[in-house]
């Protein structure tokens, strides 16, 4: 079943087309107050097995379907999550923490990426080949069409509920594709109200497949299922290593984890506006975003400077309730998370760090952190950290600030301030990341554009236009 209870929000599986109700419930927490506000079914294994035959199922006719009609869809998806804008975000807030107004910016990105991903289904095409370009290709004709892959696994975070989902289930849909999604167990009511508009909008049933419960069980019996043929994860590298450890010769899409980096080079005006920028991508979500910034590498001449502003700007930062719209970022997704970070943060002073600002915890809440003297030895540089936790050190040359940025295993984005072209090629050029964002910060991101990683920080590029070529196979033909 799916709507309201006397309990909140409350969902079955959503398995072909219809609500199922399963033999164990999930109960969702509010993490500003840790009351429940809702709950889902628990899918078993024999749960997953229907899911995804019934994907498998409708692939047989979905992936026929003309493009001008999935276009359809998607637009039609677009416009009913725009219509449900209101509830969607307050969803968010409530299980995910998330500061109302970003939650509701992530409902309107949605919004977009739908868009994007139709625009795409009404281009999907192939090229031609020149075969007479090779002596043994005269008189042949060759060109390649982009064919389905098939059933699909989505498996998706937390932080990001709705439109990490949407950047994994529209460009699937667009391909021509058939989806089995997991959210997290965190956010699954956002996940439910996003099945109930795929009931509405009438795409066939089976083509949209929504389970819940854990990734050690469900998310497992998922990726082994034989009848599945891609993976798209958003997680930790922790769990994307164990996932394609598993998934044998299936296609796999991995957004892991990132420890970005913001440079900010000697020469760059308007000190105080890139401060605002940075204090935005540092703390937004309580730093829970995957390019949230985690190190500043500022210019020694203007790293005092810089320094002092951004700490007297952290300090004013309102945590809190996240459905106030004057605070930035209310709590972590749990108390144990906080704790993590506490306890991080704890091991890097003891290891000579020194805290220019020093946050507290409170229950899954934690106030702003600001450290400097850091090493890379230190779990706060070096791992990816989830949490309002910023170092800030010193460079003196850009060639050094690349070498800091590059001493990473993660490698997603980097933002780079600077008024040099020089600087700007050398750091184009030289960091080991998927995005390169200049004069701004590395936690930019739109919805039409590749976003995807290096070493670390996974395989595969999202965004419509690009994902859409990761969810599709090339079909070859020769004519002689």
């Amino acid at each position: 079943m799916g709507g309201i209870s006397s309990e909140g929000l409350k969902f079955g599986l959503f398995i072909n087309g219809n609500w199922v109700e399963g033999k164990k419930k999930i109960d969702v927490y509010n993490p500003f107050n840790n009351q429940v506000i809702g709950s889902v079914s628990e899918a078993d294994e024999n749960d997953v097995d229907k899911a995804v035959s019934s994907a498998k199922d409708a692939f047989q006719q979905f992936k026929d379907m003309p493009l001008y009609l999935r276009a359809s869809y998607l637009r039609k998806i677009s416009e009913a999550i725009s219509k449900r804008k209101d509830k969607i975000a307050r969803t968010i807030t409530l299980e995910s923490g998330k500061a109302i107004r970003f939650s509701t910016g992530e409902v309107d990105r949605a919004v977009e990426t739908f868009k994007f991903a139709a625009d795409e289904a009404d281009k999907l095409s192939g090229e031609t080949v020149p075969l007479d370009a090779a002596r043994g290709g005269v008189n042949r004709i060759g060109f390649y069409i982009r064919v389905p892959i098939g059933p699909v696994v989505a498996i998706t975070p937390f932080n990001f509920p709705l439109n990490l989902a949407a950047h994994k289930i529209a460009p699937a849909l667009a391909a021509g594709d058939t989806v089995v999604w997991k959210p997290s167990t965190y956010t699954p009511l956002t996940a439910g109200l996003f099945a109930e508009i795929i009931q509405d909008v009438g795409i066939p049933e089976g083509v949209l497949n929504v389970i819940f419960g854990p990734g050690d069980a469900v998310g497992e019996a998922l990726i082994k299922n034989k009848d599945i043929k891609l993976i798209s994860f958003t997680g930790s590298p922790v769990v994307g290593k164990k996932l394609r450890n598993i998934s044998g010769m299936k296609k796999t899409l991995l957004e892991l984890g990132s420890n970005s980096a913001l440079v900010i080079d000697e020469g760059v005006e308007n000190l105080e506006d890139v401060v605002d920028r940075a204090i935005i991508g540092s703390y937004a979500n309580a730093g829970q975003v995957c390019i949230s910034i985690q190190r500043i590498y500022a210019h020694s001449s203007i790293f005092e400077e810089f320094s002092h502003l951004f700490v007297e700007k952290a300090k004013e930062i309102t945590t809190g309730d996240p459905l106030n719209p004057e605070v930035l970022y209310g709590p972590m997704i749990t108390e144990g998370e906080a704790m993590r970070a506490e306890e991080w943060i704890k091991e890097a002073l003891e290891m000579g760090a020194r805290p220019l600002l020093l946050g507290e915890r409170r229950g899954a809440m934690y106030t702003p952190t600001v450290l400097t003297d850091v090493t890379f030895d230190m779990k706060v540089v070096s791992r990816e950290v989830f949490a309002p936790v910023v170092s800030i050190m010193p460079f003196n040359t850009i060639d050094q600030a690349i070498d800091m940025v590059n001493h990473s295993e993660y490698g997603l984005n980097v933002g780079i301030y600077t008024q040099s072209i020089s600087n700007m090629m050398k750091a184009i050029k030289g960091c080991e990341v998927g995005s390169v964002v200049i004069n701004d910060y590395p936690t930019f991101r739109v919805d039409n554009m590749p976003y995807g990683g290096v070493k670390m920080s996974g395989m595969g590029r999202e965004g419509p236009p690009f994902a859409i070529e990761e969810y599709t196979e090339i079909r070859f033909v020769a004519i002689k």
